[in-house]
């Protein structure tokens, strides 16, 4: 193991994108308590960042440029550390290459600083979140009999990874969930895990790609492109289409719910139990036995967020899908619910038009064509959260069942229950992302749960 302490003393390292999800905060903070002479820098107010700001003010070795970048800032650095999401063109990281100053990133990095640790990662359009769960509940509840310890970083609400270092020990494994722009520090390093899953491939983050599916792939592609021969990458049957055999220096694993047949798991959807499946396969991969693996699944209650049954009210169920920021994923939670309710669904309704879908938000430049022809086919009403994404789903597309559009995400709700009645579902979806009313997809979801919890 490399002594991080010593890898960081009295580093030049500028940090691009503090932000206000906690991740940045936790690499600044460990990072500034190494001895690092830091420079942080980031396009949001003081006001927007006043708690990262707030807990960083104790260390003297943090110089913070706030409201802007600079060049000068680039240059003369030992690191850059860039946070997910910085621009593919952005002309401080062309600043930083032309310099030769090294571009790293919170995962990569630690990978980078761990190299006796496994890395097991998880990448996908859609499943990567679910997926990375069940593998680390598996493992982790396996710990005494694989005879090592079980960590969790990556895309990870509010955590960064980096601090795990002061943890990790050799033999360790660290289990992490990666998006395409964690993946991009991985590229960086031409460095990939040692048990990769890629899970599903489709449309995303297009307003980010200009519209380059090459450019995503390319970088998710990180999750495999630099594995040795030793190493094994995992696929759901659907990436046989992106993925072969040539295309992999390790071992090709395809992961199919024909073997987790009969399994009890309480999660809805097809979609989910290929994701069963996929984290089956890296538990087979440790020589966890059947009965452990299905002991670990039975148990397991769901990710927040992700076809999560919230509550009954008044007759009503109530699922937060608010992770499913895709068509295709909202597409995804319709199709599990619209089979999971036909054994009550009453006789007086088509089958499947006891959906009432809360979505919308800001566009990410996707083709909706799929997304209007489900709802249309499989949902009763649609209760619409105001944003660019909303307009253009209602000027572009033939939305033909009843709808309305919400002032905030309260009446947005009002209007879902008014629309609902006993029997019927109500699926928060939002297949867009959650940019103008809301910060991130994080404070989108616990305004959701508050105001849910809160329905008398």
């Amino acid at each position: 193991m490399i002594n991080y302490k010593k890898q960081f003393k009295e580093k030049k390292i500028t940090i691009m994108g503090l932000g206000i999800l906690g991740r940045g905060l936790g690499y600044t903070k460990f990072l500034a308590e190494c001895g690092a002479d830091l420079i942080v820098t980031d396009l949001k107010n003081k006001e927007q960042l006043a708690t990262s700001l707030k807990a960083l003010s104790k260390f003297k070795n943090i110089k913070f440029i706030i409201g802007e970048h600079r060049l000068e800032d680039f240059r003369g650095r030992d690191m850059i550390i860039k946070a997910a999401g910085v621009p593919l063109d952005s002309v401080y990281i062309n600043e930083a290459r032309k310099n030769n100053i090294p571009i790293e990133m919170d995962v990569s990095l630690c990978a980078k600083c761990a190299p006796e640790v496994m890395v097991v990662a998880v990448t996908g359009t859609r499943g990567k979140s679910m997926t990375t769960t069940l593998i680390y509940e598996i493992l982790k509840k396996n710990e005494k009999f694989l005879k090592r310890r079980i960590y969790i970083g990556g895309n990870i609400r509010g955590v960064a990874t980096l601090p795990l270092l002061k943890k990790l020990k050799a033999g360790d494994v660290l289990v992490c969930e990666l998006d395409s722009w964690q993946l991009q520090g991985f590229g960086e390093d031409k460095m990939s895990p040692h048990i990769s899953v890629f899970t599903s491939f489709m449309a995303d983050h297009m307003n980010y790609y200009k519209g380059s599916m090459e450019n995503y792939f390319d970088d998710k592609a990180n999750i495999f492109k630099y594995q040795k021969k030793n190493d094994v990458l995992i696929i759901r049957l659907g990436m046989k289409e992106f993925i072969s055999a040539k295309d992999v220096k390790g071992k090709l694993v395809v992961a199919n719910k024909k073997d987790i047949e009969g399994w009890s798991f309480i999660v809805p959807g097809e979609h989910q139990r290929e994701n069963l499946s996929a984290a089956v396969e890296v538990a087979r991969q440790f020589n966890i036995p059947e009965a452990k693996i299905k002991k670990v699944v039975k148990d397991f209650k769901g990710v927040e967020g992700r076809l999560q049954l919230l509550r009954t009210y008044k007759g009503i169920k109530i699922y937060n899908d608010n992770n499913a920021t895709t068509p295709e994923a909202t597409i995804a939670g319709i199709e599990a619910l619209t089979k999971e309710n036909p054994k009550d669904n009453p006789k007086d309704r088509p089958l499947g038009k006891n959906i009432v879908l809360i979505c919308g938000g800001a566009d990410k430049k996707l083709d909706l064509t799929n997304f209007v022809k489900a709802v249309n086919n499989n949902c009763k009403a649609i209760s619409l959260i105001p944003g660019t994404g909303t307009d253009i789903l209602l000027r572009d597309y033939k939305v033909t069942i009843p709808n309305e559009i919400g002032k905030n995400l309260k009446d947005v709700i009002s209007r879902a229950l008014k629309f609902a009645k006993k029997g019927d579902t109500i699926l928060f979806s939002p297949a867009f992302a959650s940019f103008g009313m809301f910060n991130n997809e994080y404070e989108r979801n616990d305004l959701f749960m508050k105001i849910i919890k809160g329905l008398k």
